[in-house]
């Protein structure tokens, strides 16, 4: 429902507090007064700038949680757990969840159901969800270095799936060794690795993985991300000792098959929204602002604050080396160098079309097991 339907469902003491908020001034015993005049206050652009731009990081980060949701309805646990989520910077300093809850209720932007059914949950108006991404977007913009094109950059468009192709060629043709752990015979790897149209290295012993993919810890990202979307598809048989295709991946081998990259972009939304559980929304304002060439940095230093440290994985790291690399090598972005700003990234058509079709909802997360624990 749009804000207007929802107000005319809300009781008469939460649209005076709404009109309080706004600075209405209108007879506050009259029902319709009160809202003729709320929405009077709230259709002009300069008011609810001026509402959205009083926000907090906290704040922006609760608000960002909501309106990339499809779902219209939220439990009141689910959103104290939000509004919690959302204060990570300093736990237990931060605002009680419940006044966040209680300050948005009174800006206009919850309401509780009107049905018997829905009465005790909350829901936000569907027309304000593109006001407060147009908003915020104008709020982000001003703080971005735009560039022009780079001269050289890179653009990696469809070459994951060919090295999709070239992993399960591999695996059909060659005998592919597992160790006792389940890790890909050393030599195999460095043929796999040397086949593929982008390179990496081996990883290296010592330092921390896990939390994005099943292989995470035994293979660059990349490749790991490869060999995970080819598990989860129902294309390789983990057996012991070796790995083998299944039935379905022979045939997509012997066939000339390629994965679609919009499978492939899904996949990948659904496996590392465990460690980052805001990553659509993160890739959306990717798809937003960075619509031309843009300084990474100052890109960065609007996102990361959107972005929760995940152990040891600062929100710089996360946004730099799981997100932007990682879209590179999904062909939603290239990324170049300018002489004054730096590096530079620019969303390619093929990712505004693949940002724009793609919705993983919270319950498609794959979880991640690591260390006995799992990670959803």
């Amino acid at each position: 429902m749009n804000l207007a339907d929802m107000l005319c469902y809300a009781d008469i003491q939460q649209l005076s507090n709404i009109a309080s908020t706004y600075e209405c001034e209108c007879n506050g015993h009259s029902k319709n007064d009160l809202i003729q005049s709320i929405l009077s206050r709230v259709s002009r652009r300069d008011v609810f700038e001026r509402q959205v731009s009083t926000l907090s990081t906290e704040d922006i980060r609760f608000l960002n949680s909501l309106v990339f949701e499809k779902r219209e309805l939220f439990s009141l646990e689910e959103l104290m757990a939000r509004a919690q989520q959302s204060n990570y910077d300093s736990p237990g300093d931060g605002r009680n969840p419940r006044e966040m809850i209680a300050q948005f209720k009174h800006r206009g932007w919850l309401f509780n159901g009107y049905s018997q059914s829905t009465k005790y949950l909350f829901q936000l108006p569907v027309d304000l969800k593109r006001r407060f991404t147009d908003t915020m977007a104008l709020s982000f913009g001003q703080n971005l270095n735009y560039a022009d094109e780079p001269s050289v950059y890179r653009d990696e468009h469809k070459l994951i799936v060919d090295d999709i192709a070239h992993f399960l060629h591999y695996t059909f043709h060659e005998e592919v060794v597992l160790t006792g752990d389940g890790s890909i015979y050393k030599r195999n790897l460095h043929q796999l690795l040397d086949r593929m149209a982008v390179k990496e290295e081996p990883v290296t012993k010592g330092g921390w993985r896990f939390g994005y993919g099943r292989k995470f810890r035994d293979l660059p990202s990349r490749f790991s991300l490869i060999y995970d979307y080819c598990y989860y598809q129902d294309l390789l048989l983990e057996q012991p000792g070796r790995l083998e295709l299944t039935d379905k991946a022979k045939l997509s081998v012997m066939e000339g098959r390629r994965e679609d990259l919009s499978e492939v972009y899904r996949f990948w939304l659904k496996l590392y929204k465990g460690p980052i559980p805001n990553l659509q929304s993160l890739v959306y304002w990717i798809g937003k602002l960075a619509d031309d060439w843009v300084s990474a940095s100052s890109l960065g230093s609007v996102l990361c604050k959107l972005i929760r440290p995940f152990y040891y994985d600062s929100p710089e790291a996360i946004y730099d080396q799981r997100i932007l690399q990682m879209l590179m090598h999904l062909g939603v972005i290239r990324i170049g160098e300018d002489e004054q700003e730096g590096k530079t990234i620019a969303v390619t058509r093929l990712g505004q079309s693949l940002i724009s079709g793609t919705y993983v909802s919270d319950e498609e997360t794959i979880p991640i097991e690591f260390d006995n624990m799992t990670l959803h």
